[in-house]
């Protein structure tokens, strides 16, 4: 019931998204952060929640105590969540796909990308795949045509990039979730980590911030490594980063070398991603004909 409610707003949201994307590819995340964030933790903002709801204080704080984790990043988040309740991915994929028909019916292309987040085993893929594409049936059914849709993942998790072989069977793209990539491959807490970072920077153990620039030589190398076997699997599997390190030049330029298709950023960053992006075109361009020359 309370899913119900939200599905108009969420469909309401994307058409909006679609509309001003004009017929370019969008690409929506399936629900990702623990549950625990969707309820305040401060008693004032408690109170407010429950006298909205009509229920006593005690039973949000209740709920709140019964969705603690102890390390809520690494917990009931991302794809788990839509594989134990798989009714919240379904609300999700009926609002992508109904506003996709309404925007359709309103003489604009749409290319929604269906991103399913934290993905470490090709199984947790599938299962929300299906949800995803017997949704999309349904609603194409009761608009009585078909849309163009995709469905992928991100990788976020090494076992995800190790595997990407298998991943690749399912997924049509994979997006690299660099920041919890490098959490998750470097183990280092990025809210916690600024007690030392700054330090092992200073003294070279790490040569720049993981956070800011790709760590190539470790999440670097998962990188590679499932870009080369995802495509084994799906030649043209189309392939980028989302995160922060899509807006800084030497990050660009190792995606680049890499293959990736794409990169992803916030929006201030976008110029400096173009930039390094054509740099990086250049630079390969001239090696080209330098190699070329030399052979002459």
């Amino acid at each position: 019931a309370a899913l119900a409610k939200l599905l108009p707003y969420q469909r309401e949201d994307f058409e909006g998204i679609f509309k001003a994307m004009d017929g370019r590819p969008v690409t929506i995340r399936t629900i990702d952060p623990p549950l625990h964030e969707f309820l305040p933790h401060e008693k004032d903002a408690q109170q407010e929640i429950a006298d909205e709801l009509g229920v006593p204080q005690e039973k949000i704080q209740e709920r709140v105590a019964a969705l603690h984790e102890f390390n809520p990043m690494l917990g009931f988040r991302g794809c788990r969540l839509g594989t134990i309740y798989p009714e919240i991915t379904e609300m999700q994929a009926r609002a992508i796909f109904e506003a996709t028909v309404n925007v359709i019916k309103g003489g604009q292309k749409v290319l929604p990308e269906v991103m399913i987040p934290l993905v470490g085993h090709v199984k947790e893929l599938s299962n929300q795949e299906e949800v995803v594409r017997r949704v999309a049936k349904e609603v194409a059914d009761e608009a009585g045509f078909e849309f163009e849709y995709m469905v992928g993942t991100m990788i976020e998790i090494p076992r995800g990039a190790i595997t990407a072989k298998e991943i690749a069977e399912v997924a049509e793209f994979f997006s690299f979730g660099t920041n919890d990539l490098t959490q998750t491959t470097l183990g280092l807490s990025r809210d916690d980590a600024g007690r030392f970072l700054p330090e092992y920077v200073n003294r070279e153990i790490y040569k720049t911030d993981p956070f800011v620039s790709v760590d190539q030589t470790g999440v670097g190398f998962l990188m590679e490594h499932a870009v080369a076997e995802g495509r084994k699997t799906r030649k043209k599997i189309k392939l980028g980063i989302c995160g922060e390190h899509g807006g800084d030049p030497e990050s660009v330029e190792f995606c680049h070398r890499i293959g990736l298709n794409y990169v992803s950023c916030s929006p201030f960053r976008v110029p400096i991603a173009r930039l390094a992006a054509a740099r990086a075109a250049i630079r390969e361009k001239d090696a080209k004909k330098a190699k070329k020359a030399a052979k002459k």
